[in-house]
């Protein structure tokens, strides 16, 4: 199949953004209180733990902390074992996911190396509890609203910065900010959003032929795959008109055809 350039940048944003890219904001009390926390860590030698769900900055706190500190993932075991050997200070990620805590804590015990980390669980082993006398619970973005705002800004820079454009063109207004992975969900939504402010018609055609082609195959792939453009129809006429009689009104639909569209197409609405 053939891809246009447009198509293309959106694979690309769409692979990088699984990449840990929020930088940490303080606008909210609660990451303003974190990064007070981490503040005073960088003038102490202890270890310390910072908690919380995939995207919300852990390890760009952990980076303010120790700012020359290198990052290895804790699955990754081997590689961070031979890191420890050679370093005073590291910022190990996803902790709770080492093969094998107590041979870490030894490690790190043995070769005095000061460690930064961060989980996503909340369950910790003993050893872990012990390691790290200092721990920060970051909450997710859901329950820091102003950070979601300050971050939306700071991905439609980084957007323009990208792909240049009019920004001021770009509206965010009608944006209802995708927090299901925190800041990686968000950063890609902004990104696409940005890209896509210009698209014309026969790109987004060409959007859903190349998506479409991989998925055809069965027998009622027409009904199957309706939804596609009813759903965002009738959720941006609602939106936009606010009563379903007006939306009726506009589309050329009976209300009661309208209201079964709406019932068929409830979970994407």
């Amino acid at each position: 199949m053939k891809i246009n350039k447009k198509m293309k940048d959106v694979v690309v944003l769409v692979a990088a953004a699984v990449v840990d890219v929020t930088n940490f904001i303080t606008s909210s009390e609660a990451s303003l209180q974190a990064k007070k926390t981490a503040s005073l860590l960088k003038t102490l030698n202890v270890n310390a733990l910072i908690i919380g769900p995939s995207g919300i900055g852990k390890k760009t706190l952990a980076s303010f902390i120790l700012p020359h500190a290198m990052v290895y993932d804790a699955s990754n075991f081997d590689e961070l074992l031979t890191a420890l050997e050679s370093s005073n200070e590291i910022i190990i990620s996803n902790i709770n996911l080492s093969p094998n805590i107590q041979r870490l804590v030894e490690s790190i015990k043995k070769n005095s190396v000061r460690v930064i980390a961060t989980s996503s669980n909340y369950i910790l082993s003993n050893e872990i509890e012990e390691l790290c006398s200092i721990k920060v619970d970051l909450p997710p973005l859901s329950e820091r609203a102003e950070d979601v705002a300050a971050l939306v800004e700071l991905f439609l820079e980084e957007a323009y910065g990208l792909f240049g454009g009019n920004k001021e063109l770009c509206s965010l207004d009608n944006m209802t900010p995708d927090l299901s992975q925190n800041g990686h969900s968000l950063r890609r939504q902004v990104m696409i959003t940005y890209l896509l402010q210009e698209i014309k018609d026969r790109d987004l055609m060409e959007l859903l032929e190349n998506y479409l082609y991989d998925k055809l195959g069965s027998k009622n792939d027409y009904k199957k795959f309706l939804y596609l453009y009813e759903a965002p129809l009738i959720k941006a006429g609602l939106k936009k008109y606010k009563s379903q009689l007006q939306l009726s009104d506009k589309l050329g639909l009976n209300r009661n055809t309208l209201r079964k569209k709406i019932s068929e197409n409830k979970q994407y609405l």
